[in-house]
């Protein structure tokens, strides 16, 4: 750490929502669109209040509803403005149809998802379906657990998208409840350093602008839509490498790795988070806030004897296939657990439980992989959940898998 990043960092108490907004301040956005919904909604509140407070200098715009939100930042970022966006939940999946020409149109949008249970009947607590419906139409996803990954991550989002090389929009996902309303202490870095990190956004060629004619949502029928299908997947697939660029450049830039609030130099992936793994015959997966109970509970059975790990999945698009081979080739049971559910698919499994199987499917040698869905509208996955989700998954080293999914604390259910 420099001398001079000493005398200007700063300590904040602060949730995941006001992290985010204070990395939208630190980005210099221009254009914000809000509409309420629980739990992302703060993110909004405390950036009007740094617009009042004269700390940022940005269009501040309350749409009629979530729709018009997505529309809002769409077109701005087309003509060249940063941007910020949010919802939740129903909110969410209201502005669908923007949000899916948000990412063909190729605007890199930076959207905070509070994730909660999708309604009626619904809940204020945390589901992952609602981002989920979005995996499959070119949205970057990604998942944070702390309030400062959140920050760090926020200041990510904004270098990855805009490089021209992907421009894509992104979602940055938190648990609602347990990480948009949890407090804790975040790193504010000096200014400086954040324009060290972070470009103005420019989008070339692309712009939007009376003096640059072209054709935005165009009708292309048969003749088109291949091939623009493809490019937007090569640029989901040239993320990957950008990704990487990007948390490199943090590194050099803020002297830590994104998320940690320690200067200490250790291991770390961008895409995953490997924890305890090295020797574990049974590891267990999951994203966000889950993992808390899973490392205490990791803790506890391997002070019983059991060789166990976690695989916390940061990125979930792009997927991070090579990493999750890397990390799991050598367990022997992989446990993992949704917060997400996926009526009708194979095994009646949830959505990560598939994108897992499927990564490790062309092994020769593959780990049996086991599914628990929990923790669906804010209930909590607790230590004790987890402790015997390992128990189940070592009872399996050696033995078929006779029951692939269980449904972790369903009342009247033994699991």
């Amino acid at each position: 750490m420099t001398e001079v990043k000493k005398l200007v960092e700063r300590e904040v108490l602060m949730n995941g929502t006001q992290a985010v907004a204070h990395a939208a301040m630190y980005a210099d956005v221009d254009v914000v669109a809000a509409y309420p919904i629980r739990p992302y909604t703060e993110v909004m509140d405390t950036i009007s209040k740094l617009i009042a407070d004269g700390e940022l200098d940005a269009e501040f715009i309350v749409a009629e509803g979530e729709h018009g939100q997505f529309e809002t930042v769409k077109h701005a970022s087309l003509a060249g403005a940063r941007t910020l966006v949010g919802s939740s939940g129903v909110g969410w999946l209201y502005a669908m149809e923007a949000i899916v020409v948000t990412a063909t149109d190729r605007a890199p949008v930076v959207a905070i998802i509070g994730n909660r249970a999708l309604d009626d009947p619904g809940a204020y607590g945390v589901e992952h379906n609602d981002a989920l419906m979005v995996r499959d139409v070119g949205w970057l996803l990604v998942w944070v657990d702390t309030a400062q990954e959140a920050f760090d991550t926020a200041l990510l989002a904004y270098r990855i998208a805009e490089d021209q090389r992907v421009l894509l929009p992104l979602g940055i996902s938190m648990d609602g409840g347990f990480l948009t309303h949890s407090e804790q202490i975040v790193r504010l870095p000096p200014r400086e350093l954040v324009k060290n990190f972070l470009p103005p956004y420019n989008r070339g060629k692309y712009l939007v602008h009376p003096d640059n004619p072209i054709t935005v949502a165009p009708q292309v029928n048969e003749d088109w839509v291949m091939e623009i299908r493809r490019q937007h997947e090569e640029a989901m697939e040239r993320a990957r490498s950008v990704i990487v660029e990007a948390y490199e450049e943090f590194k050099k830039v803020f002297g830590r790795y994104p998320g940690s609030t320690s200067d200490l130099q250790m291991p770390e992936n961008p895409f995953v988070e490997p924890y305890m793994i090295d020797d574990a015959e049974v590891v267990l997966i999951g994203m966000g806030t889950v993992s808390k109970p899973m490392k205490v509970a990791i803790k506890n059975m391997r002070r019983q004897g059991y060789k166990v790990g976690m695989l916390r999945i940061r990125w979930f698009r792009p997927f991070p296939t090579q990493d999750v081979i890397r990390y799991l080739a050598n367990s022997r049971v992989v446990c993992v657990i949704d917060r997400d559910y996926s009526m009708g698919s194979p095994n009646r499994g949830g959505v990560i439980y598939h994108e897992v199987r499927s990564s490790l499917y062309d092994l020769d040698q593959r780990p049996r992989v086991m599914n628990f869905i929990g923790g669906l509208g804010g209930r909590e996955i607790t230590i004790q959940d987890v402790e015997k989700i390992i128990k189940i998954g070592y009872e399996h080293r050696d033995t078929p898998i006779t029951k692939p999914v269980y449904w972790v604390g369903v009342r009247g259910d033994p699991w």
